[in-house]
């Protein structure tokens, strides 16, 4: 099915259906998708199996001189973003120098749009790092994957492209003590053959036990709303995330976002 990438290292802003007026830094390559993980439901479609010349990323000042310049475009106009989100062509923790970019992110906040929020759209595989964590803590709405609590089902959906447990994942997740917003994305459907559903009461089960481990201030959930490289996908209905998020509010006391 069609995907798409992102050909700019800042870019919109969007409309983003969870954090409003979005404008996107991608500390990616504009050519092509680069992550640690290679999910089926990625709109940036699949990680490339070869690379035909060396992977380029933005540089920290380059960065900081298009952000500034967007937002001098923007607060001129007087229309400033509801959040600067760190997403893009891929895993933007990958990029060597993500904990000064956020640092240089925050000042440029502070100076030009003090009342937008920083967000980071991560998968959580580089938490390993500790530069990478002490970023993540400084911005406001610091979003981590959990897709399944079974580790079979991330393999599925995930497709994880280095070592992978359940258990580091887990606890690289609760060395934020709390301060975190745990995203997941409900799906079904079918891959090579095998069916899959990631919303089945026994995965939310197990999903929910988790998130009493982990604590987070708040959960986002969502279905498919753009093509996706795998075939055979299906959304979950509006109803069922919903009746996902009152559980997880009932069993947990966590404050639960839902979006069609």
């Amino acid at each position: 099915m069609s995907t798409f990438l992102f050909d700019k290292t800042i870019f919109g802003p969007i409309i983003s259906r969870r954090l409003g007026i979005s404008l996107g830094v991608n500390l990616l390559p504009n050519d092509s998708k680069l992550c640690s993980f290679d999910c089926i439901y990625c709109e940036c479609g699949w990680n490339p199996e070869r690379r035909s010349s060396p992977v380029l990323l933005p540089k920290r000042q380059e960065v900081q001189s298009q952000l500034r310049q967007k937002l001098l475009e923007m607060k001129n106009i007087g229309q400033l973003p509801d959040v600067i989100t760190f997403a893009g062509n891929g895993e933007p923790t990958m990029h060597p120098d993500f904990e000064e970019i956020v640092e240089d992110t925050i000042q440029l906040r502070n100076e030009l749009s003090q009342k937008s929020r920083i967000a980071v759209l991560s998968n959580a595989t580089m938490l390993h790092k500790e530069g990478v964590v002490k970023a993540l803590k400084r911005v406001e709405d610091n979003i981590l994957k959990l897709d399944s609590a079974i580790l079979e089902t991330i393999r599925v959906i995930n497709k994880p492209t280095g070592k992978f447990t359940i258990a580091t994942l887990v606890g690289n997740l609760k060395k934020f003590e709390g301060n975190l917003i745990v995203q997941t994305m409900f799906l079904k459907g079918t891959i090579d053959g095998i069916p899959f559903n990631n919303a089945t009461d026994a995965e939310v089960e197990r999903w929910i036990s988790l998130l009493k481990e982990i604590q987070p201030k708040s959960v986002m959930i969502y279905s498919l709303d753009r093509d996706t490289p795998a075939e055979n996908l299906l959304a979950i209905k509006l109803e069922q995330l919903q009746e996902i998020g009152r559980r997880v509010e009932k069993e947990t006391n966590i404050a639960v976002q839902v979006s069609g």
